[in-house]
């Protein structure tokens, strides 16, 4: 078996705004940067043999809280990395939405059906192949461990729907807060949720917190 403690980074400025990040290589803001530490508090306790996170800052930082107080290194993944947007990422929501109106719409009501404008930009079948290739690596390699995953919005909700047997479809369903810990486990290839969306190390059950970018 398998146990993956799966963890969104924590808030950075973008996300205040209401920018869509993808790809962008934002920091944290100085929430997020509490955020991390809080939540390094929160797994403190918890044995983790491996730290693994998407190459970009604000996940690889907050995955470098943790570890470092498990005096251990984090292993970057691209395979983790956020949603590639496109030609929406750097912008503001309410900019896409005048831009995109009809593929800002399906994104919000038929998110499985839509492919991100420009060069680049993935479906979320493109990032669910990739999450799931990993999630499967990791079940094979490190069979036995708990491995921390940081990772990102878009990330942390196709790979559950994924990894429950849930279509796309119920992309929106899911909530991922900055910071939020999920736990799943895997025995004999079926995957299980044990936890979602925990928030209680940050200090609150939920956040009410509704962000308008990724």
């Amino acid at each position: 078996m398998v146990r993956i403690i799966l963890v969104r980074h924590g808030e950075t400025q973008w996300n205040i705004e209401g920018r869509y990040q993808g790809r962008e290589d934002t920091h944290l803001s100085e929430r997020g940067l509490k955020q991390g530490q809080l939540l390094a508090r929160g797994l403190k306790d918890v044995h983790i043999d491996a730290f693994i996170s998407s190459p970009l800052e604000r996940a690889f930082m907050t995955a470098s809280f943790c570890a470092e107080l498990h005096g251990e290194k984090v292993q970057k993944d691209p395979r983790l990395t956020e949603i590639d947007h496109g030609d929406w990422e750097g912008r503001l929501a309410g900019e896409i939405e005048a831009a995109y109106p009809r593929e800002f719409a399906a994104w919000h009501t038929a998110p499985h059906t839509v492919q991100m404008p420009g060069a680049g930009g993935e479906s979320l079948a493109d990032v669910c192949a990739r999450a799931r290739a990993a999630f499967d690596d990791y079940a094979m390699r490190l069979a036995g461990k708990t491995v921390l995953a940081a990772a990102h919005d878009a990330v942390n909700k196709a790979i559950i729907c994924d990894l429950l047997g849930m279509s796309q479809k119920c992309f929106w369903q899911i909530k991922q807060d900055n910071a939020c810990i999920n736990v799943l486990e895997e025995k004999n290839g079926l995957w299980r949720l044990v936890l979602l969306n925990s928030t209680n190390h940050l200090g609150y059950l939920f956040s009410g917190i509704e962000q308008k970018g990724l």
